[in-house]
Order: C-alpha cells, then sequence, then structure tokens
C-alpha cells in the first residue's frame, strides 16, 4: 500500500530590494534533503500549525535572511509533491512579493548563498521550480509597468 502524502501551505516571498533587485538563496549541495541541493530559489517554507500566513511569511525569511519586510501582494501559486527524507509530501505553496527595508542578509544553515538579482542575471542561475516561474513572472509584471514595489 502506497504510503500517504503529507499536505502542507507554505509561506514564500519573492524579495525586493530598494534598488528593484530579487534576493534569491541557494541550497546548499551538501544538504541533500530532496532534488533541490545546489539550486537558487525564494526564501520562505511551510506554516505551522495555528500560525497566520503573514505570521509565517515574516518568521521564514527572518529566520533564512535576517530581513524583515513589508508583504505587498500575491504573485504566484504552486504546488509539488517531494518526498523530504522519505517523507512523500504535497506541498501548496502563496509566493507573495515583499519590500525589502535593508539589503544586509543574514543566511541561516539553510542556505549557503544569496544573490540579489535582475532581469539581465537570470540566466546565469539554476532555480528550483516553480521559484523559476515565480521570478519570470515578476520581471515581466515589471517590463509592463507593473507592480510597483
Amino acid at each position: 500500500m502506497a504510503q500517504e502524502k503529507l499536505f502542507q501551505v507554505a509561506a514564500k516571498a519573492l524579495i525586493v530590494n530598494p534598488d528593484g533587485k530579487v534576493l534569491v538563496l541557494r541550497e546548499p549541495a551538501e544538504r541533500n534533503l530532496g532534488s533541490q541541493h545546489g539550486l537558487y530559489g525564494l526564501a520562505g517554507g511551510r506554516m505551522g500549525m495555528n500560525e497566520s500566513f503573514d505570521q509565517a511569511l515574516h518568521r521564514e525569511v527572518l529566520e533564512e535572511t535576517g530581513l524583515k519586510v513589508d508583504i505587498l501582494y500575491p504573485i504566484y501559486v504552486g504546488e509539488w509533491t517531494p518526498v523530504i527524507m522519505g517523507c512523500p509530501c504535497h506541498i501548496v505553496a502563496l509566493f507573495n512579493i515583499c519590500r525589502a527595508t535593508t539589503t544586509k542578509v543574514k543566511l541561516s544553515q539553510e542556505h549557503d548563498d544569496y544573490q540579489w538579482i535582475e532581469k539581465k542575471d537570470v540566466a546565469r542561475f539554476d532555480f528550483m521550480q516553480p521559484d523559476d516561474r515565480v521570478i519570470a513572472r515578476y520581471f515581466e509584471w515589471r517590463n509592463k509597468g507593473l507592480p510597483k514595489t
């Protein structure tokens, strides 16, 4: 009999600095908790029980980056079905554009590198999915004059 999947909701942040650059974080290659090791992605993580979405997003961003952010508005809803430490999961993530008030990042042990990128930098990075689509959507919106951050 197949193992039942654990369903979780994640709060994810596309963090934009005052210069309009987006913060991306790299999962360490040696972490190897799934298939995302060595790839860049956005800050955020799974919500805790009895935790509001905003609380979870602020907590995850602060834990992973040391940044405080203003949550602006949603940009993407994604889902994936990873196996995390042997447990099959179904994760639905709500991605929100967030404004950083500083660019002084202090990484946690969950990541080993960060970069502030602009559209011309995207092709230089290997991104996890669906974070790659979120970043592409953001820069597409910016090209159209939306959104205002």
